[in-house]
């Protein structure tokens, strides 16, 4: 998935990924997944999906700052 914001372009597909959460099990309308990718220039972005009632009904990217992916992998 590919997403400017802000003028700046994150894509999964050239962004490597640093840590992968999934709650739920596949194809459970409450399940989604959380990945954290870092771009090719070292900055983070969050990628998310889920079923159709969870938190992520679509796919979404947040860009995030080194602080805050820190903080997301402390959790």
């Amino acid at each position: 998935m590919k997403r400017i914001i802000r003028g700046k372009e994150y894509d999964t597909d050239s962004s490597t990924v640093i840590y992968k959460r999934s709650f739920g099990s596949f194809g459970d309308p409450t399940g989604y997944e959380e990945i954290l990718y870092q771009c090719p220039d070292g900055s983070y972005f969050l990628y998310s999906v889920g079923g159709a009632e969870s938190k992520y009904p679509s796919e979404s990217i947040k860009r995030m700052s080194r602080k805050s992916a820190e903080q997301w992998l402390s959790q």
